[in-house]
């Protein structure tokens, strides 16, 4: 299953939440990303098609290997290119906002370019 955008952007938002609490629910996406609990709860039940999340009885959400590894390649580039955006001088707030946007789009190949080509010149 290809994930659009927005399938990525709740992966991450899913990884980011368990980095801060120990057990992570559709309300508790819905109050992240400011969604309702319907487009949540179909953008939730999507990801369960595909194989990204698991959720339990009690309704707690975990990522599975497949949807580990997406979740934590789009924050890779999240955290990434914002510092990158900050360091070439943009505010924290549009840095994050651009990063998120690039993020989604960038290729493999022109990220790992930024990151050599970073860690050469530092």
């Amino acid at each position: 299953m290809h994930l659009a955008e927005s399938g990525e952007m709740y992966l991450e938002t899913i990884l980011v939440l368990s980095k801060r609490m120990s057990c992570v629910r559709s309300i508790d996406i819905c109050d992240e990303m400011g969604y309702s609990k319907p487009s949540v709860s179909r953008a939730v039940n999507l990801l369960k098609q595909g194989g990204y999340i698991e959720i339990d009885r009690a309704g707690y959400i975990t990522l599975t290997e497949d949807g580990l590894f997406v979740a934590e390649k789009i924050y890779e580039r999240h955290t990434f290119l914002t510092s990158f955006l900050q360091h070439l001088g943009v505010s924290e707030d549009t840095a994050s906002l651009d990063a998120c946007k690039i993020e989604h789009v960038i290729s493999d190949e022109s990220f790992d370019a930024m990151k050599r080509y970073l860690s050469e010149n530092e």
